[in-house]
């Protein structure tokens, strides 16, 4: 059984005292291949050490909206120039826009614009982060044409899922969906078809029921599988071949050989 996480951030620095560690637990469950997204493009040195370090690892280049005060003339050209340094960057990311508690609504959209049109450019996916702004960045994304990417760790309810589906996203889930109270996110988990459903874990954040509370890893993306199995009905081993092939379409990723998984 083959999982990919699609979205970790595995350079933070509580990561750093067991690395070698957190690379054999994610290969005993089965995580062959993993997306290392990016908050902003003064990280890509240490992205692009870490998946020197482990060939598993691709990773994106971008500006996240929460950090959208840190967007300047010279940023286009620095993601557009880091997004074509290495062929392991495999989207642009994560972007998108946060209203929660925000109060930069205006600029975020603007850097969001000027990221999605770099995208665009350079025909790669987008790793999407939504919070609080479901209706606006649909007006954005409606905007352009033939671009891909994914809503990543989504929060969203089920006519919102729907709307994101429609303009071809992709859509991933975190830990999130194994908590008891995410009724509204379960229900989304429920109607993605197939061949649009992605898992990650947003890690160190958010890690899924049974690990709730302790510091979120690659490994417990399988924790994630399991839940959305249940919720779809069907069993682990489709939903982890399902995700599989989507995340290798989207991302462009080669095939990596099974190893032995221990569950």
């Amino acid at each position: 059984m083959q999982l990919i996480d699609t979205h970790v951030h595995i350079n933070f620095d509580v990561f750093q005292p067991d690395l070698e560690a957190l690379q054999r637990r994610w290969q005993e469950v089965g995580v062959v291949q993993l997306i290392h997204s990016c908050v902003e493009p003064a990280e890509f040195e240490s992205i692009q050490a870490l998946a020197n370090r482990f060939p598993e690892l691709s990773f994106a280049v971008g500006l996240h909206p929460l950090d959208a005060d840190k967007w300047n003339e010279q940023s286009r050209e620095e993601i557009l120039r880091l997004s074509s340094s290495d062929p392991r960057v495999v989207a642009i990311g994560e972007m998108g826009l946060d209203f929660y508690k925000s109060e930069d609504r205006d600029r975020q959209i603007q850097v969001c614009r000027e990221q999605l049109e770099i995208a665009s450019q350079l025909n790669k996916p987008v790793i999407i982060h939504c919070r609080e702004a479901a209706e606006s960045l649909f007006q954005l994304l409606s905007s352009f044409e033939n671009l891909q990417g994914v809503m990543h760790c989504w929060g969203g309810n089920p006519a919102e899922t729907q709307k994101f589906l429609d303009l071809g996203f992709y859509i991933s889930f975190s830990g999130i969906v194994t908590f008891k109270n995410a009724k509204q996110v379960q229900a989304s988990a429920a109607i993605v078809p197939r061949d649009r459903l992605l898992i990650e874990t947003d890690c160190p954040f958010l890690a899924p029921v049974p690990k709730r509370g302790k510091r979120n890893e690659p490994a417990y993306v399988l924790h994630v599988a399991q839940k959305l199995a249940q919720l779809r009905g069907i069993p682990l081993e489709e939903l982890a071949i399902q995700t599989t092939e989507n995340a290798r379409r989207l991302f462009c990723l080669p095939e990596i050989q099974d190893r032995p998984v221990r569950v």
